[in-house]
C-alpha cells in the first residue's frame, strides 16, 4: 500500500508537524517556519550530554583527499555547512554545520543535543580539530555562518534557542584562528512564546566582515499573529559592529518596500522574504541579496508563488539600507505555478524525492575589481524543466538549474539571470571569487546518476572573468542517494523509495584561497546505525580543489 495517493491539492496543502527542530531535535525547542523535521532517532529527550564538552573536543589527523571532518564521539548528524578562509593566514580554515549529537543511553532512550561546533585547520584542510563554542544558557543552536575580517579575527553567527526565548541571533569571535571562542553576544533577541509558539522568531543569520573589527550580519525576522498561527511580517534585518562584535547596532529593516513587492504588513512591503546573504567589496561597498514572494504559506514555511531575487545596498557604517531594493530576476520555484513537485510536508522537492528545497544561494564580491562594484549572485530554480511539472514527486520530471547574475555598478543594475545548463538536477549553490577574478560556484549535482536520484558535489569555474560562462567538474568521488535508505529524517511515502530523507540541510559552502577552492558539503555516502537501525548518514565532507 502506498501513501502516494494524495491528490495534487492535498499534497500542496499537506503539513506534517515536526517533532524536532534544527535547534533542538526532540529537545523542547520552539521551532519555526524553516525548522527541520524530526531526525527520527527513535525515542528522544533533551539531554545535557555534549553541552559542555572539553576543548578541543577531538581531532582528525593528517589525511589527503576529500574526507569527513566530523570527529565528535558518538553518532551524529551534520548538515548546512559554513566555511571561511583567514585572509591573514590562508592556511587557516574554519568550518561549521548544524551538528546533532546523538547517543543511546543505558535505558535505551536516545539523548539528543544540537550544538554547532567549529572545526579548525591550520594546514589547508589536511588536518582538523573540533572546538566548542560556550553557548551558556542555550539549549540548541543552528544555521551557522562564518567570516574573517582582514586582520584574522573570526566571527561565528548562529541561531540560539532556549527557555522562553525563540531563536536569538548570536555572534561569537575568535582571535586565535578558531581555537577559542568568546561567549556569544546577542544581536537580536527572540520574544516569548504563546502555547509553545514564538511571537518573534529569527532565522537564517548570514554574516560578512572586513577591515579591522568590522562585521555585518543579516537575518529574517518573523512576527506572528496573536496565537502564533500565521506570519504577519517577515522582513530582512541587518546589524553592524565596528568593535569586533563586542557591541552591535540595532537591527534595521533593510528589505524595505517597493512597488513590485506584495507585503503582509503593508501593500508594498518587502516582508515575505528569505535567502538573505551579504557581501562586502575591497572598497567597502556592502550589498545584501534576498528573495521575496508575493504569497507565503500562512505559517511562513515556504513560498506558494514564485520568488523574485533582489539586492539592496547598505551603509557599512550604520547598517541601514541606502535606498529601496532592486530586482535581480524571477525564480521559477512556485508551487502555484507548478514549478516544482511538492513533498509530504507541502514543500518544494525534486523528482523521486522528499527532501525540501529553499531556493537560496549567496552573493560574492570580486576582490580583483578596483572599483569595488563587481558582485555576482547565485540561486537555483526549475527553469530547465518542462513546466508545469506534476505535483507528485514520483511522477514529476525536474531539471533544476543553478542561476547566475552579476552587477558592475554596485547593484544598481543586474545582468539577465542565466542558468548553468547541465543535465538533470542541480541545487544548493554557493559562490566565491578567486584571486584571478573568476567566479566559482559549488553545488549539489545529480547529473552523475542517469536515474536523477543520487547527487555528487560539483564546482563550476568561470572561463574568463566576468564572462558568466562556466566549466563544471565533479568534486566528490562517491555519490549520495537521498531518495531511499536514509537513517535520518526518513519517511515512507512511495513503496519503491522506502526511508526517503525529508532534510539534507538548505545550503552548502565553498571558499577561495590562493592555493585553490575549498568545498564543504553534506554527504550521505556512509552507513550509520543507532538503536539497532541503520541507513545512510549525514556527514560533512571537505575537499580542496587546486
Amino acid at each position: 500500500m502506498t501513501l502516494r495517493g494524495l491528490t495534487a491539492a492535498m499534497a500542496a496543502a499537506a503539513t506534517i508537524v515536526a517533532t524536532g527542530t534544527a535547534l533542538a531535535a526532540g529537545g523542547g525547542g520552539t521551532g519555526g517556519p524553516k525548522a527541520a523535521p524530526s531526525p527520527d532517532t527513535g525515542s528522544s529527550s533533551g539531554a545535557s550530554l555534549y553541552k559542555n564538552p572539553p576543548s578541543p573536543i577531538c581531532a582528525n589527523g593528517p589525511a589527503g583527499g576529500q574526507r569527513a571532518i566530523d570527529c565528535e564521539p558518538g553518532v551524529g548528524i551534520h548538515n548546512e555547512t559554513a566555511l571561511a578562509v583567514n585572509p591573514a593566514d590562508p592556511d587557516n580554515l574554519v568550518a561549521s554545520a548544524n551538528d546533532y549529537q546523538l547517543k543511546v543511553s543505558g535505558g535505551g532512550g536516545t539523548q539528543v543535543t544540537v550544538f554547532s561546533r567549529v572545526r579548525t585547520s591550520f594546514d589547508r584542510g589536511v588536518s582538523w580539530t573540533t572546538y566548542p563554542v560556550p553557548y551558556n544558557g542555550y539549549t540548541g543552536t543552528g544555521d551557522p555562518s562564518l567570516a574573517f575580517d582582514d586582520v584574522g579575527t573570526a566571527y561565528f553567527a548562529t541561531l540560539a534557542g532556549g527557555n522562553v526565548n525563540s531563536t536569538d541571533v548570536v555572534v561569537s569571535r575568535s582571535t586565535d584562528g578558531g581555537k577559542t571562542w568568546s561567549t556569544p553576544v546577542v544581536v537580536a533577541a527572540g520574544k516569548g512564546s504563546f502555547q509553545g509558539r514564538p511571537t518573534i522568531f529569527h532565522d537564517h543569520p548570514v554574516l560578512t566582515a572586513w577591515g579591522n573589527g568590522n562585521v555585518y550580519v543579516t537575518w529574517v525576522k518573523y512576527e506572528y499573529a496573536p496565537g502564533g498561527a500565521s506570519i504577519t511580517t517577515a522582513p530582512v534585518l541587518g546589524a553592524v559592529s565596528h568593535d569586533a562584535g563586542v557591541s552591535w547596532s540595532k537591527g534595521a529593516n533593510i528589505s524595505g518596500s517597493a512597488p513590485f513587492c506584495t507585503g503582509l504588513s503593508a501593500p508594498n512591503a518587502c516582508d515575505q522574504t528569505w535567502g538573505n546573504a551579504p557581501a562586502v567589496s575591497s572598497t567597502g561597498t556592502l550589498l545584501v541579496t534576498f528573495y521575496q514572494t508575493p504569497e507565503y504559506r500562512p505559517d511562513g514555511s515556504t513560498n506558494l508563488a514564485r520568488n523574485t531575487h533582489m539586492s539592496v545596498r547598505v551603509d557599512p557604517q550604520t547598517g541601514q539600507a541606502i535606498g529601496p531594493p532592486v530586482i535581480i530576476g524571477l525564480a521559477y520555484d512556485g508551487i502555484n505555478e507548478g514549478d516544482y513537485p511538492v513533498n509530504v510536508d507541502g514543500r518544494q522537492t525534486l523528482h523521486d524525492s522528499e527532501f525540501r528545497l529553499l531556493m537560496q544561494g549567496n552573493i560574492a564580491a570580486d576582490p580583483t575589481d578596483a572599483t569595488g562594484r563587481h558582485f555576482a549572485v547565485v540561486w537555483f530554480d526549475d527553469r530547465g524543466a518542462t513546466l508545469p511539472v506534476n505535483p507528485d514527486p514520483y511522477q514529476a520530471v525536474t531539471n533544476s538549474e543553478i542561476v547566475v547574475s552579476q552587477t558592475t555598478d554596485a547593484g544598481a543594475h543586474w545582468s539577465a539571470p542565466q542558468a548553468i545548463a547541465l543535465a538533470r538536477d542541480q541545487f544548493f549553490p554557493w559562490a566565491a571569487y578567486g584571486s584571478d577574478g573568476r567566479l566559482r560556484v559549488g553545488f549539489f549535482d545529480r547529473r552523475y546518476d542517469s536515474a536523477n536520484h543520487a547527487y555528487g558535489y560539483s564546482l563550476a569555474t568561470e572561463s574568463a572573468p566576468g564572462s558568466l560562462a562556466f566549466t563544471a567538474a565533479q568534486v566528490t568521488n562517491a555519490l549520495s542517494d537521498p531518495t531511499t535508505g536514509s537513517r535520518w529524517f526518513r519517511i515512507n511515502v512511495e513503496d519503491d523509495f522506502p526511508a526517503a530523507t525529508r532534510f539534507i540541510g538548505d545550503y552548502s559552502a565553498i571558499a577561495s584561497a590562493p592555493y585553490g577552492t575549498i568545498a564543504y558539503w553534506t554527504d550521505m555516502r556512509d552507513t550509520v546505525c543507532l538503536g539497532g537501525s541503520c541507513g545512510a548518514g549525514q556527514a560533512t565532507y571537505v575537499a580542496v580543489v587546486p
